[in-house]
């Protein structure tokens, strides 16, 4: 596998995550469990749930693949799968900045994540070869920021949209993915 080509190495990684399909259905369950717990729990609970339910994302992606009858991972020594670790601990460490930043202002909470988390999409556009992560991201990033400078929107808005925003993003990603590699190789990515 050392001699792969990029192109060839992108398209093992959108066959074996189905263009992110499961990955951001997993990860749009979870920002929608902690924007149901922001809403009828607590902002402490809003921050555990998507704290644990973030650590839980890549596991329960795993699962979720496996169920469908698939390989879930990537094989042994492919170049792109250090990639993949390492965007993965990129959110855990900005989450913990997060936290550490809100001196108890929970109302920045979920777009201060939204920020962390759709930053960590863009190494995401070279991982998977596909460019409608950067409109993920910047969909996440522009919004974050928004909700961080309007005090009058609830504070549960960023969590709801991002939710809905990564279901509808997997369902597209994942299209995007099959159409992608129906073309022939000779067309580019």
């Amino acid at each position: 596998m050392a001699n792969m080509s990029i192109p060839d190495a992108q398209r093992d990684v959108r066959n074996v995550y189905e263009g992110g399909f499961y990955g951001q259905l997993v990860s749009g369950a979870v920002w929608l469990a902690a924007a149901a717990a922001a809403t009828w729990v607590s902002p402490s609970a809003a921050v555990l749930t998507l704290f644990f339910g973030g650590v839980l994302i890549f596991p329960l992606t795993t699962l979720a693949i496996r169920s469908s009858g698939r390989a879930a991972s990537l094989p042994a020594g492919h170049p792109m799968a250090g990639l993949a670790t390492q965007i993965a601990f990129t959110v855990p460490i900005g989450f913990v900045v997060v936290v550490t930043m809100l001196g108890g202002r929970m109302g920045l909470f979920f777009p201060a994540c939204m920020v962390i988390v759709g930053a960590h999409y863009l190494p995401f556009v070279f991982l998977y070869g596909m460019r409608l992560f950067a409109v993920l991201a910047a969909l996440m990033i522009l919004v974050g920021v928004l909700l961080l400078y309007l005090p009058l929107v609830p504070s549960t808005t960023g969590g709801w949209l991002t939710g809905a925003l990564l279901v509808v993003f997997a369902f597209l990603l994942k299209a995007s993915a099959r159409s992608q590699d129906a073309r022939p190789a000779s067309s580019g990515s």
